[in-house]
C-alpha cells in the first residue's frame, strides 16, 4: 500500500509539473523565435524589444513551435505609438500573415479585441469600459486563452473579450507579436508564459 502510495505521489508531482506554464522567451536572445520582415526585434535588460525599421512596414515576430490549444501571458510596455498585437494560430508568407490578433494599441483602440488579418476584420471589441483597463506608458499583463473554437482575453486582469468561432477552431499555426507599419513604434515586452491545454 506504501508503495503504491509513493508511485501515485510521483505520478502527481509529475503531472503537475507538465501542466506549469513553459518560458518560450529566455531573455537573452531569440532563440526559438523566426523574424520576418526587416523591423527591429532585440533583446535588452532581459525584455524584448519591437521597434519600427527604416522600411516603416508590418514586421512579425514568430514562434518556432505552433500551439493550437494553450494560456498564453506577457507583460508588455508601450513606448511611441505602441501599435502591436498578438497572433495566434497563425502562418505567413514573407510579411502576410494569416490568423488571429489579439490587439495592443494606445487607448481607445482596441486593446485585447481580436483581429483576423486578410479576412473578416474585427470579430470582437472590448467594451467602452474596457477600454479603460490599459495603463500608457505602464506595464500591462495580457492575457489569452485559446481552446477549441473558444477565446478569452484578459487585460491587468480585466476579461476584455470572449468568443466562439469556427474558423477559428479549424485554425493551426504560431503565436507571434507584431509592428503595425507606419513607423515609430517602440514595444517592451517580458515575463512571456505559456501552458498548453
Amino acid at each position: 500500500m506504501k508503495r503504491l502510495f509513493v508511485c501515485l505521489a510521483a505520478c502527481c508531482l509529475s503531472l503537475g509539473a507538465f501542466a506549469q506554464k513553459a518560458q518560450i522567451f529566455n531573455g537573452k536572445d531569440l532563440n526559438g523565435w523566426t523574424v520576418h520582415g526587416t523591423e527591429k526585434w532585440y533583446v535588452e535588460g532581459g525584455e524584448l524589444i519591437c521597434e519600427s525599421g527604416p522600411d516603416k512596414q508590418y514586421g512579425y515576430l514568430s514562434t518556432n513551435k505552433p500551439y493550437k490549444d494553450f494560456e498564453f501571458s506577457v507583460r508588455f510596455k508601450q513606448e511611441a505609438n505602441g501599435n502591436s498585437g498578438v497572433f495566434f494560430r497563425s502562418g505567413i508568407e514573407g510579411t502576410k500573415i494569416s490568423g488571429w490578433q489579439v490587439e495592443v494599441a494606445p487607448v481607445g483602440q482596441h486593446t485585447g479585441g481580436i483581429y483576423e488579418s486578410y479576412g473578416r476584420g474585427w470579430l470582437v471589441k472590448p467594451t467602452a469600459e474596457g477600454e479603460q483597463a490599459l495603463k500608457p506608458g505602464e506595464w500591462n499583463e495580457l492575457k489569452i486563452r485559446v481552446k477549441g473554437d473558444k477565446v478569452n482575453t484578459w487585460l491587468n486582469g480585466q476579461k476584455m473579450v470572449s468568443m466562439d468561432d469556427e474558423k477559428i477552431g479549424k485554425g493551426e499555426g504560431f503565436i507571434a507579436l507584431q509592428i503595425h507599419d507606419g513607423g515609430g513604434i517602440k514595444v517592451r515586452w517580458k515575463d512571456f508564459k505559456v501552458k498548453e491545454l
